[in-house]
This record gives C-alpha cells, sequence and structure tokens, in this order.
C-alpha cells in the first residue's frame, strides 16, 4: 500500500474515523510530519488541532538507531531490544535527554507560542504521526497522554511495522492503522511523496485550524 503523500493518508484515516463516536475530539500530532496528518484529520471532523511533544531517543554512537523516546513532560520510554543489544553509559543517555529536552522546549515555543496545551481530560484524543517504525516516540506521547485523563486515547497511523504497532497499540485504547507490514526498511518508502516538513509549515498549519 502506498500513500501520494501526508495529505492522502490524513484522508483516509479520516475517512475510517468518521464513524468513531468521539467525545470534544482532539487530534494530536507527533511534529513534524505528524501534524501535517493531523491538520487533515482535524478539519474532516470538525475538531480540535494540537501538536505532541515526543523527541526520539538516539543510540549514542548510532544516531539512526532509536534506544527510546523522551516526552513533554520529561517522560523516557527505553527500547529494550534496542537497550540490550547497544552499550551506553548513563551519563551519555543524560546529555541526549537533555539535548532532546531542549528542542521539546524550543519547539513548545514556537508551535504553541508560550500558550498553554490543548486540554485533554474527559475528551476524545486521537495521535498521529506519518508511520510507526519504532515506536518510540508514539509510546512517550501515549503514555504522557494517559497521565492526562483523556475519556478515550486512540492511534491512529496510516502505515506500522506489524511487530512495533502490536507494543505501541498497548497504550491506547483504539487503534486505526491503514497498513501494517514486516516488510518495513522506513516510513517514507510508503510514500510518493515524503518531503521534509519545516518548521515553519508546522506553524502555519497550526495557526490556520
Amino acid at each position: 500500500m502506498r500513500f501520494r503523500d501526508r495529505t492522502d493518508a490524513g484522508n483516509q484515516l479520516a475517512e475510517k474515523l468518521a464513524g468513531v463516536d468521539l467525545t470534544d475530539p482532539l487530534i494530536l500530532g507527533i511534529p513534524r510530519g505528524g501534524v501535517v496528518i493531523a491538520a487533515v484529520i482535524a478539519r474532516a471532523l470538525g475538531a480540535d488541532l494540537d501538536v505532541v511533544l515526543s523527541r526520539k531517543l538516539p543510540t549514542p554512537g548510532q544516531p539512526e538507531l532509536a534506544l527510546g523516546a523522551v516526552s513533554e513532560d520529561g517522560h523516557v520510554v527505553i527500547n529494550p531490544d534496542v537497550a540490550a543489544m547497544v552499550h551506553f553509559e548513563e551519563d551519555e543517555l543524560d546529555v541526549i535527554r537533555r539535548h532532546e529536552e531542549a528542542e521539546i522546549a524550543r519547539r513548545r515555543q514556537l508551535f504553541r507560542g508560550g500558550a498553554d496545551r490543548a486540554p485533554v481530560e474527559g475528551r476524545s484524543v486521537i495521535v498521529t504521526d506519518d508511520g510507526i517504525a519504532t515506536g518510540a516516540t508514539m509510546i512517550a506521547a501515549l503514555q504522557e497522554l494517559r497521565t492526562r485523563n483523556p475519556k478515550v486515547l486512540i492511534l491512529a497511523v496510516p502505515v506500522a511495522a506489524t511487530s512495533r504497532l502490536a507494543e505501541v497499540s498497548r497504550w491506547a485504547d483504539r487503534t486505526v492503522c491503514l497498513y501494517d507490514t514486516e516488510d518495513f526498511y522506513a516510513v517514507g518508502q510508503f510514500y510518493d511523496d515524503f518531503r521534509q516538513v519545516e518548521d515553519a509549515e508546522v506553524v502555519e498549519t497550526l495557526r490556520g485550524a
């Protein structure tokens, strides 16, 4: 299965979500690509839009490999499979975590302009990204959101690695995934147009919501 671009993926997800009973829905996208998809869903469902800020923690010496992720509230998730394969010192992880937390703070100011996060309690919250490879950033986001007492927490993604989808789905009340496969190398392989989304586009998308 392939998608033309993130807008196409968002439209297809919106169709799947249209029949779901939602209470005061809030659509949260993981920047940057997830915000494009979230905006499409929010428009289709007449829902509020915001970002959920979660960042990958790269493995020391192997930055392409996700050791885990950190959420906006500082909640850290470690991928046990990766942790078992690589050697790292705790102080190395602390340096990486602080670096990613600084990036989260930068994005918080840029994307929200100092405004508070959209309230979650008692609402139907849909969290999306352009795909799930390791799932670390999504797990960190879902775990953090759970502490804020949503009525229901829905994971909605166009594509995912099958083995990781099962793990990530544990943290959601409901999962909507258009396509999952073990023949998975990178999220971009499932898109005809997977251009990089810049900060300015995220800001414009959020302001236009």
